[in-house]
């Protein structure tokens, strides 16, 4: 990908793209913010409609997350593309705080009964990004394929990923 090869896609001449952006990381940091933010609405719609139970909360983060991966591979794969992208530049910044403050929120939510410590809320939201994440990658990889094709006829990445979270007892 080059900024002339994007000029060309979008119908433009071949320097507006450097003008507006200046480089290739700076097109790619812009849309990668836009990816954050649509990122974090989603997160955010999906957890203000699981209500009120933080473990349903999290299932729903979870899919959410999972479901955002399945819809847009490309552009999840250059949010987590850190060697393509301009962490200094403020739209990204911003919207990568964003979402992890969605990602934050739910988590916070959970009402154990005893309050974590910031180790302990900092190894379960790591976990919990590392479950979905990775599951989200070998999913649009497509490195599950013979495993979903393996599960009865009725059983779907969708399935699998409810199995998942179930197993992870994600939320508690």
């Amino acid at each position: 990908m080059t900024l002339r090869a994007t000029a060309r896609a979008v119908g433009v001449s071949h320097a507006a793209p450097a003008g507006h952006f200046g480089d290739l990381t700076s097109l790619l940091s812009e849309l990668a913010a836009l990816g954050y933010r649509r990122f974090g609405v989603a997160l955010m719609e999906a957890v203000d409609a699981a209500g009120g139970n933080p473990r349903v909360r999290m299932k729903a983060m979870g899919r959410a997350y999972v479901g955002f991966a399945r819809k847009h591979p490309g552009l999840f794969a250059l949010m987590y593309r850190s060697e393509r992208l301009d962490f200094a530049r403020p739209a990204l910044r911003d919207a990568i705080a964003n979402a992890r403050g969605a990602l934050r929120a739910a988590a916070s939510a959970r009402a154990p009964a005893e309050p974590l410590t910031p180790l302990q809320m900092a190894a379960q939201s790591t976990a919990l990004w590392a479950l979905v994440h990775g599951f989200a990658v070998l999913l649009i990889d497509g490195r599950l394929s013979g495993l979903i094709a393996s599960l009865p006829e009725e059983e779907s990445a969708d399935t699998l990923l409810e199995a998942v979270l179930a197993t992870a007892r994600v939320g508690e």
